[in-house]
């Protein structure tokens, strides 16, 4: 059964690096919302406006979302790149998986808030698609909309541990 990999975290937890370093070289495919926005409005807080990056990022979630259900139907395993903040949106992320035949794993990447800052500090200074300008304002405002899994038999994975 193919599985799909649900990476949960807040920006800079390390869910691409992992991806990258252990996932993708297992073979799973990496689907990168982020990166698509990237290649198609440029980086965020930069060449657009922040407040606009969910109109932006709703067209390309949809099809990410067809590309993992098209992808687990042919039996491949899937890494859904996506920041998973709400516990809604992850329950969605799952029945999708499941109903296209794939077994889901939900990783968790908890990382203390001090280091968090620390990597989006030196994150700020690059200009790729995973390298989302975040100030230490917008970070608290994502701890606010960010619900930590519990009971969704998620896997944590610890950081500084790949």
């Amino acid at each position: 059964m193919a599985v799909a990999y649900l990476l949960v975290g807040l920006t800079g937890a390390g869910k691409t690096t992992y991806a990258e370093r252990v996932l993708v070289p297992q073979g799973a495919v990496r689907l990168s919302v982020d990166e698509q926005v990237f290649d198609r409005h440029g980086r965020y807080g930069v060449d657009y406006p922040e407040h606009t990056y969910f109109e932006k990022e709703g067209p390309v979630v949809a099809e990410v979302r067809s590309e993992l259900v098209r992808l687990l139907r042919q039996g491949r395993d899937v890494v859904v790149d996506h920041g998973l903040w709400r516990r809604k949106v992850r329950d969605d992320w799952r029945a999708l998986a499941e109903s296209a035949g794939g077994q889901v794993r939900l990783l968790y990447f908890p990382v203390p808030k001090q280091e968090l800052l620390r990597r989006l500090n030196d994150r700020n200074t690059q200009n790729h698609a995973n390298a989302l300008m975040v100030t230490a304002e917008a970070l608290d405002d994502f701890y606010g909309r960010f619900d930590v899994p519990d009971g969704e038999n998620e896997q944590v994975i610890p950081a500084g541990s790949f």
